[in-house]
Formats: C-alpha cells, sequence, structure tokens
C-alpha cells in the first residue's frame, strides 16, 4: 500500500551467512525510512504446508514427533516444507500420504499464515481434507513420527494447556473451530491425488 511507504525498508544488497542442508541465512543490509542503513539477518525457506485432514466421524489426523530444537516430543498437524518447483497442493498430497498413509478425495485451500516474521520469510499453506482413505505411510529416511486421531474438543483442550504448542497447529486449531462451527466457509474440490501417481 503506498500509505506504508514511511515504515518499507529499501534492500541495499545482500550477504550470505550459513548455507546448510536445510537452512539458509541471509544479512540483507536495507535502507530505513529515515535514510539510515542497518542490517536484518533472517532464514530463507522455501515454504511449507499443513494439513488439517478430518475423518468421517469428526475427528482429526494428528501426528507427535521429537523436535530436536525443543528437545520435547510435539502434537503436531501433519505439514512440511515444498520441494522444489512444487506446488502446494501438491506438497499437501504428498505429505498428508506419506506422514500419515492417508490421501484425500476433497480439499479446500483455507489460506497462509507466517509463523516466524521476524527471522525467516516462510509461509505455510493450509489445507483442508476429507473423504480420507487409509495406506501405506511412506516416511523419510531418519524420519520418525506417530499419526493418531482425536476429536476437535481434544485440540482445543491441548491448546489450552500447553500440550500442543506449535504455533502453525495453534493456528489450525483456530481454523478448525472457526470452520466447524460455520463462521468460515471453506470452498471444497474433488482433487485427484498426485501424490499417489505411480503408486501401487
Amino acid at each position: 500500500m503506498n500509505d506504508d511507504l514511511h515504515l518499507r525498508e529499501i534492500p541495499v544488497s545482500r550477504a550470505e551467512v550459513l548455507r546448510g542442508s536445510f537452512l539458509h541465512v541471509v544479512r540483507d543490509t536495507v535502507r530505513l525510512p529515515s535514510g539510515k542503513e542497518t542490517t536484518r539477518e533472517f532464514v530463507l525457506h522455501p515454504g511449507a504446508v499443513m494439513v488439517i485432514a478430518l475423518l468421517d466421524d469428526g475427528r482429526v489426523v494428528l501426528e507427535r514427533q521429537y523436535r530436536h530444537p525443543m528437545q520435547a516430543v510435539i502434537t503436531e498437524f501433519p505439514a512440511g516444507k515444498l520441494d522444489a518447483g512444487e506446488g502446494s497442493l501438491a506438497c499437501a498430497q504428498r505429505e498428508l500420504r506419506e506422514e500419515t498413509g492417508y490421501s484425500a478425495r476433497e480439499w479446500a485451500y483455507a489460506g497462509q499464515l507466517a509463523p516466524t516474521i521476524a527471522y525467516s520469510d516462510e509461509r505455510i499453506g493450509i489445507w483442508f481434507a476429507r473423504g480420507l482413505t487409509l495406506g501405506e505411510r511412506r516416511l523419510d529416511e531418519g524420519e520418525f513420527l506417530d499419526v493418531f486421531t482425536a476429536s476437535p474438543n481434544d485440540v482445543a483442550a491441548w491448546c489450552r494447556d500447553g500440550t500442543i504448542m506449535d504455533g502453525k497447529s495453534l493456528v489450525g486449531a483456530l481454523w478448525l473451530q472457526n470452520v466447524l462451527n460455520g463462521q468460515w466457509t471453506l470452498e471444497w474440490s474433488v482433487i485427484p491425488d498426485s501424490s499417489a501417481a505411480g503408486l501401487p
């Protein structure tokens, strides 16, 4: 918006700080609205998805996974990062199938969230899935997680008591609550599972 010009920072230059197997950290020099220059360090991220998968009986699909930075097992909605050149829906289909074994007949895009705006450009697409069919999981090498189901009431209670502390899953719980009570609507589409191509 034009009326935000007094807030905007203008990029001047970029230096690479770290390029690991997952993290890519850069340091940008920017010109502030005052005309002075300063630096901003942040993580470049390819983007990710989160899937709120609804079973016919009203329960949702969740995961428990050890997260090393937190030194704890965390309860989350299924999620994962985009592969190079991969679209958001294709990623959602792939991650749901690989991590949980479920494929879905219908999909609805809810929106996106930016979980760490102060130090990363990551955006997470929020997808709802229904018409689930359970198949075989295909976890990545070195990936270990438990899949289970729970009621929306359980999810809400776990957000309240801290069992669910993952930021994207807290946002997912908000979306779930508002969709189920009719305050927020979704546009559902029957979409073939592209991640199932070539699988037996």
